[in-house]
C-alpha cells in the first residue's frame, strides 16, 4: 500500500521542511484540521530521531500560529494516536493539530479523553462530519499565504 504521508497529494501539502511535513487532513475532526508528519517512514514515536521528534514539536507550533491567523479558531485538540490499538489507522507516525471553536461541540469536556474512554461524541458523525469540516478552496489559499508568510 503507499503511504499518503510519504507520497501526498500535492494539494494537501502546506508545508514542507527538511524533517517534517505539514498537511491537510483528509478525514478531518474540524474545519482546519492539519496534521504533521515526520518526512521518513516511521511508525513508533520510539523509533524518531531526537531531531524528528524536536521538529514534529516546532510543526506543531507553526500550523497554530497559521491556523490562529487564517482561520481565527478559539482553542486546539493535539495529539497522536501511537498503536493500532490506539486508533492509529495510517501506519505512519502523525500528530493531529485540531482547531476548535465555541459552540462546535455540546459539550467539549473530556476533550480527547472521550475517544479513549469510548464515550458517544455528537462530533463524531463520520463521512457527513468529514465533508462539512473541509475546508472551502478559499480558506485553503488563505491557509497556504499564512504559512508562506511565517516560514523562511
Amino acid at each position: 500500500m503507499r503511504c499518503p504521508f510519504c507520497e501526498p497529494k500535492k494539494e494537501n501539502v502546506l508545508y514542507e521542511g527538511e524533517l517534517i511535513r505539514i498537511l491537510i487532513d483528509s478525514y478531518p475532526a474540524s474545519k482546519g484540521h492539519l496534521l504533521v508528519v515526520p518526512r521518513r517512514h516511521v511508525e513508533k514515536w520510539e523509533d524518531l530521531r531526537e531531531e524528528e521528534k524536536t521538529a514534529l514539536l516546532k510543526g506543531m507550533e507553526l500550523a497554530m500560529k497559521a491556523l490562529r491567523k487564517a482561520l481565527n479558531p478559539d482553542a486546539f485538540n493535539v495529539g497522536m494516536n501511537l498503536g493500532r490499538e490506539a486508533g492509529q489507522t495510517v501506519p505512519h507516525l502523525h500528530l493531529h493539530v485540531i482547531p476548535r471553536r465555541k459552540g462546535d461541540s455540546k459539550n467539549p469536556r473530556g476533550g480527547v479523553r472521550k475517544a479513549v474512554l469510548d464515550l458517544e461524541d455528537e462530533n463524531l458523525n463520520l463521512k457527513e462530519r468529514w465533508m462539512r469540516n473541509r475546508m472551502s478552496e478559499e480558506e485553503k489559499k488563505k491557509l497556504r499565504e499564512v504559512f508562506n508568510s511565517i516560514t523562511p
